[in-house]
């Protein structure tokens, strides 16, 4: 089992991405607003010049991120990272948000 890890700066894309998820047999997940710690400085250091300067560079209309949290057998990640290249398009681009796994050991209460 693995955790995937995606956190989604393209938020309106969250809809068609949970919609693919699901065309695909992939359900189950938790989903969190989320903040960049860039964001959170700018908010909390504005009176500081570099960070007043951070702030206005930042989109003031997506404050806010995804983040989704899926425990996957190890065959469905390559499917899910798919739905998000899908949705998404290229994760690498700036601004579009990250994916990442981690490798789970211990699980309880995972239900099929």
């Amino acid at each position: 089992m693995e955790m995937l890890i995606i956190v989604l700066n393209k938020i309106q894309e969250l809809d068609d991405l949970l919609l693919e998820l699901s065309n695909n047999d992939i359900r189950g997940g938790t989903i969190i607003d989320s903040m960049g710690m860039a964001r959170a400085l700018a908010d909390e250091h504005s009176e500081i010049p570099l960070f007043g300067s951070l702030k206005t560079i930042l989109n003031e209309n997506r404050p806010f991120n995804r983040t989704i949290f899926m425990v996957l057998d190890e065959g469905k990640i390559p499917i899910a990272m798919d739905c998000v290249r899908k949705v998404v398009g290229n994760i690498n681009s700036e601004n579009t948000g990250i994916m990442f796994t981690v490798p789970v050991n211990r699980i309880e209460g995972l239900t099929k």
